[in-house]
């Protein structure tokens, strides 16, 4: 890729005021840049105390001065840091500099980007750089890092290890029919083909795990008027983000917020109540509550038991309620003599009774059990990669025996390996690379 031979620089740190302020330069030329902003010999990986000038020779700033070289640098390219005072107009002078000396402005990721292209980090590492940066909790920065240190890598290559040995079994075979290979391909390959299979459920449930609390949970509120659903989002987020009313019909649009629930972030969204609507504005309101409802990872129905609700209706609900759906039972404390099942999800938004409860089943419905060191982040890709790679090796496992579907057992393989390796980016599309390398900050 020709843009690679040219030099680029950004700011590192955010935009904003503070104690220190760093000016990242990378490429062919990232050195000379460095000796001439400082007018001093730059020896590797020594931090070096300087001035920095302008091209009048006025001091721009002084702080330290680090040469990183290629190969043995972030980005595998000669690499230079300007660490200055965290001033906005001193690193604007600074970047400035260092394009009249020969920089362009860095697209955002593009150095992350760079040290993909340069193999110094896979594809899985590069996003985790960035999951890492935009952590909301503990857990999913410990993730973030372990997914750089090559944790979710090592487990997606050595499934490929497997995988591409019976390839090239089952690829001989389709070749040179006439060396007898293909009656080779008997039990034994089916059996290996079925542990892939199962080392491919593992890395699925670890990725949705990961991504559960890399990438945050979407919990939709949903339900009738003044079932308490503004009251529950502003119980969960610990604050009132919310209207809260007796009026019913008060959330016409949808309200968003984040909040951890044992250590995974979940998107909260509080929508209109599902109801018929007597105007415009309501109608759009239920109109978006319905299709959030269909995105939705997590949906929680409440349900106003303080209105007479017999055990019968509760009973349907919770049988025709939707795979990913929690009834609610709302406002218990109203209830006198009444009893519901222990088996329901019974809460008092009101008093605090039964949240914590809910909470728990809601870190249950995830199956986010674990919380522990072999979490690692993940992306909804990495799911739909894994998920693509296991259909191919149940279509290859029903191949294994029937006499001339050698081709379309090896084409199987085949298509389960490209999918595993589009999540390290051994092979992938351009247009992949730049959606994923345009959501990193800049100087990254």
């Amino acid at each position: 890729m020709a843009y690679i031979k040219d030099t680029i620089a950004a700011i590192a740190t955010p935009p904003g005021k503070g104690g220190v302020g760093i000016v990242r330069i990378s490429g062919p030329v990232a050195v000379r840049i460095g000796k001439e902003i400082s007018k001093r010999e730059t020896e590797p990986r020594v931090a070096t105390l300087v001035s920095f000038y302008d091209d009048r020779g006025r001091t721009i700033d002084q702080g330290l001065l680090i040469c990183f070289q290629g190969p043995h640098s972030f980005t595998g390219e000669d690499l230079i840091e300007l660490q200055g005072h965290g001033g906005p107009v001193v690193m604007d002078l600074l970047l400035k500099r260092a394009i009249q000396l020969g920089a362009r402005q860095a697209g955002p990721g593009e150095f992350s980007q760079r040290a993909f292209l340069n193999d110094k980090i896979d594809l899985v590492q590069a996003e985790a750089i960035a999951d890492l940066i935009n952590s909301s909790s503990e857990q999913a920065a410990l993730g973030s890092m372990r997914s750089l240190q090559g944790d979710f890598s090592n487990q997606i290559n050595s499934t490929l290890k497997k995988l591409v040995q019976l390839r090239v079994l089952v690829e001989a075979a389709a070749d040179f029919p006439e060396d007898g290979i293909e009656a080779e391909i008997n039990k034994d390959e089916k059996e290996k083909l079925k542990y892939l299979l199962n080392q491919l459920d593992q890395l699925l449930e670890g990725a949705k795990e990961g991504h559960a609390f890399s990438q945050g949970v979407s919990l939709v509120l949903t339900g009738k008027p003044n079932a308490g659903k503004s009251s529950l989002m502003n119980a969960l987020c610990k604050r009132d983000v919310s209207i809260v009313t007796e009026i019913p019909g008060t959330t016409r649009d949808v309200v968003r917020e984040d909040a951890i629930i044992e250590g995974v972030t979940f998107r909260i969204l509080d929508t209109a109540g599902t109801r018929q609507a007597k105007n415009k504005i309501e109608a759009e309101g239920v109109k978006r509550a319905l299709k959030e409802v269909e995105r939705a990872d997590i949906v929680l129905n409440l349900v106003d038991v303080s209105e007479n609700i017999e055990l019968e209706m509760m009973e349907e609900l919770e049988k025709n309620k939707r795979a990913k759906e929690i009834v609610v039972y709302n406002k218990v404390d109203l209830l006198h003599k009444k009893s519901i099942p222990s088996s329901f999800q019974c809460v008092s938004v009101k008093t605090g009774g039964g949240l914590q409860k809910l909470k728990k089943r809601l870190i249950k419905e995830l199956g986010v059990l674990s919380g522990g060191d072999s979490i690692f982040s993940a992306r909804r890709r990495h799911i739909t990669a894994i998920e693509q790679a296991r259909i191919h090796i149940l279509e290859a496992i029903g191949f294994i025996g029937i006499e001339n579907q050698i081709d379309l057992l090896a084409e199987e393989l085949r298509l389960a390996q490209l999918a595993l390796d589009s999540i390290t980016g051994t092979f992938t599309s351009d247009d992949l690379l730049g959606e994923i390398f345009n959501n990193f900050c800049i100087g990254k």
